[in-house]
């Protein structure tokens, strides 16, 4: 389980690196989506990966428990996430409508035509 688990981690961490690199606004933002879902595995699967025990400490003696902190800590980022993808969605159909178009560049297309 673990190995799968860390596999798609790697799938999506390498995903969300690829899309980042585009250069056009979608991608990116979808790219840093994939980077907060890998983000949000890891950090679910470091309070333990076992399948049927509870979130909390029921005796001293049985010691297989998952740790229900990062579990509050994924549940909040998922919901950070979601605010955060819509505002940034916002501001990306903004520029898109202002401009015309959604390249990311740093080049001015209309200085780059005059100069050829």
């Amino acid at each position: 389980m673990e190995f799968l688990v860390a596999s798609a981690i790697g799938v999506l961490t390498a995903a969300g690196i690829y899309l980042i690199l585009r250069f056009r606004t979608f991608p990116v933002i979808l790219g840093t989506s994939f980077l907060s879902y890998a983000v949000n595995i890891y950090l679910f699967s470091s309070g333990r990966l076992i399948v049927g025990a509870p979130p909390v400490l029921q005796g001293y003696g049985d010691y297989t428990y998952s740790d229900p902190l990062p579990q509050a800590l994924v549940l909040t980022a998922i919901v950070i996430g979601f605010g955060m993808t819509a505002v940034v969605l916002m501001i990306a159909l903004a520029a898109y409508l202002s401009g015309g178009h959604d390249k990311i560049d740093m080049q001015d297309d209309d200085a780059s035509e005059d100069r050829a």
